[in-house]
């Protein structure tokens, strides 16, 4: 019993379901035959692969289902898909056999060249879809990596202007300081410079005498 997963689908899971879903496309299969494949393949239900292909992958494939579609019509032509009646009769069996014997071989390659070219396209297109998908991917994280070095970038400068901030401030305050000494010297200059002046005064005779301090 295949066991139903729950987890997101991945770009390999579309992928792998595109990969199937076409190929029973092209060679005259169901929907549901690819979508029950699918499940076998990434353990998920047919049901599961269905609305995944319905609602997300299908429309990404228009042209390679065109492309399918096409080369189931020239399969059937070829006789090399068959339709699936219960009963045919033995002269249309006969008859079905002889046609094809007498299809022209060129004719034949003709078609499988065609069809060769056109499947070569498709693997192609689902290449280069993977390899964009990857390429996208390596952009997107390249741009996360660029944006977590700018936020580092940006958090170290603000941090630095906080520390220039503070610099500023103790400078300030280390010339507030430095004002202050000076006009504290200057005025124990001048207090010296008075301390030092001689004091007189008159005697009774009218006479200048010096007072000692």
């Amino acid at each position: 019993m295949v066991a139903s997963r729950q987890d997101a689908w991945t770009e390999d899971d579309d992928l792998v379901l595109a990969e199937v879903t076409l190929r029973h496309i092209r060679e005259g299969g169901t929907q549901l035959a690819a979508f029950e494949e699918v499940g076998q393949r990434l353990g998920r239900t047919a049901a599961a692969c269905g609305f995944r292909w319905n609602s997300c992958v299908r429309k990404r494939y228009d042209a390679a289902i065109s492309i399918a579609k096409s080369q189931r019509q020239q399969l059937k032509k070829l006789g090399r898909i068959q339709a699936p009646p219960p009963v045919v009769a033995e002269v249309e069996v006969v008859a079905l056999h002889t046609k094809r014997s007498e299809t022209p071989a060129v004719e034949v390659h003709k078609y499988e060249d065609v069809e060769e070219q056109q499947i070569e396209a498709v693997i192609r297109m689902l290449v280069n879809q993977k390899e964009m998908t990857r390429r996208v991917r390596q952009l997107e994280q390249e741009l996360e990596g660029k944006e977590l070095e700018l936020k580092e970038l940006k958090e170290a400068h603000e941090r630095a202007r906080k520390e220039l901030d503070q610099v500023q401030g103790v400078n300030d305050d280390y010339r507030a300081l430095v004002q202050i000494m000076e006009r504290a010297r200057k005025l124990a200059f001048l207090q010296e410079e008075d301390s030092n002046k001689a004091i007189f005064k008159m005697d009774e005779n009218g006479n200048l005498e010096r007072v000692e301090k």
